[in-house]
This record gives C-alpha cells, sequence and structure tokens, in this order.
C-alpha cells in the first residue's frame, strides 16, 4: 500500500465527520420529530436548512476568508464545524437544531475544497489524484459506516448523542490538523 502523509488521513477523517453530519439527520428524522414536538415533515426541513447553508454560505465563507492562510482556515472551518454540532447536542428545541444545521454547514464546501488542495500538495505530482481520493474516501465511508453508527447511536442513546459523536470526530480532526497539517 502507498503510504501517504498523516495529515491527508486527518483530512479524510474531517471529510469523514462532515459527511456523516450531512446525511445521519434522514436516519434520525423520527426521534428527532418526537422529542421535538414537529412533524417529520418539518423535522425534514433540517436537510434542506444544512442543504441551502452550504449553497448560499459557502461561496460567502470563501469571500470573507480568501486571504487567511490556508492552514488557519482548515482551523477556522473545523472550529464552525464542531461549534454547529456542539450546539446540536445541547438543542433543546427546533429553532436551536437549525441553527446548529446551519452553522455546521458553513465548513462544508470550503474544507472540501481547501482540503483537496492540502492533500494534493503533500504528494509527488504523480500521487495527487490518489491523495485526493483518500481524502474523499472520508465522505464515502461516512455515508457506508458513519451513517448507519450514527443512527444507531442517536437510537439507543438519544440523537443528541449522535452530535456529541460527531463533534469529537471534528475535534480529533482539528487536533490533527493543527498538529500534523503543514503550512501551505
Amino acid at each position: 500500500m502507498k503510504k501517504y502523509p498523516l495529515a491527508i488521513w486527518i483530512l479524510s477523517l474531517g471529510a469523514f465527520a462532515i459527511g456523516m453530519t450531512e446525511f445521519v439527520i434522514m436516519g434520525l428524522l423520527p426521534n428527532i420529530a418526537r422529542d421535538l414536538n414537529v412533524s417529520v415533515s418539518d423535522a425534514g426541513q433540517l436537510i434542506t436548512g444544512y442543504a441551502l447553508s452550504v449553497a448560499i454560505g459557502g461561496p460567502i465563507i470563501v469571500l470573507a476568508t480568501y486571504k487567511l492562510p490556508r492552514k488557519n482556515l482548515l482551523i477556522l472551518l473545523m472550529a464552525i464545524f464542531i461549534i454547529g454540532n456542539g450546539i446540536g447536542s445541547f438543542a433543546p428545541n427546533y429553532s436551536s437544531l437549525m441553527i446548529s444545521r446551519v452553522i455546521a454547514a458553513l465548513a462544508h464546501g470550503s474544507f472540501f475544497g481547501i482540503g483537496s488542495l492540502f492533500a494534493a500538495n503533500m504528494v509527488a505530482p504523480h500521487k495527487r489524484a490518489s491523495a485526493m481520493a483518500l481524502m474523499f474516501m472520508g465522505l464515502t465511508l461516512s455515508n457506508i459506516i458513519g451513517v448507519p453508527f450514527g443512527t444507531f447511536i442517536g437510537q439507543l442513546l438519544g440523537w443528541k448523542m449522535t452530535f456529541v459523536v460527531i463533534s469529537v470526530l471534528g475535534l480529533f480532526t482539528l487536533i490533527g490538523i493543527i498538529k500534523y497539517v503543514p503550512n501551505q
């Protein structure tokens, strides 16, 4: 197996966590609807809120942060992601949970864009595509492993615990970025 810098694996973990937070909500909708006393249809708007935040907030984040050094931007994005999911883990009502989803989604697009640039720049030119694929593998694995696991945790221990787990994954990613991702 080809060896890749640990930093690329850290970025893949971040992609895993972001993918998990995006998609796990679908398996938790009945639980969230029941606990927050809203319809499943209304709870489904948490998916729309996330998607709109990625689509609208992503470009705004790019415009607001383009002068930041890239590593600092990755750190900021992961901090935003952790804060958003942290709010979700304590959300006492539907509005708080929607706000948490919007905040967490702000990190989504920019993280993948900047992270893939980091991954490509950490390896020799002939390995760039596979380094980027390794980073995006985290997103794929989030759908295969993370979403079912997060749904299981949410159904077993309550949906808020899923957001705790995602926040912890984000925290590990943040620490890894600070420690292992080189300045570029």
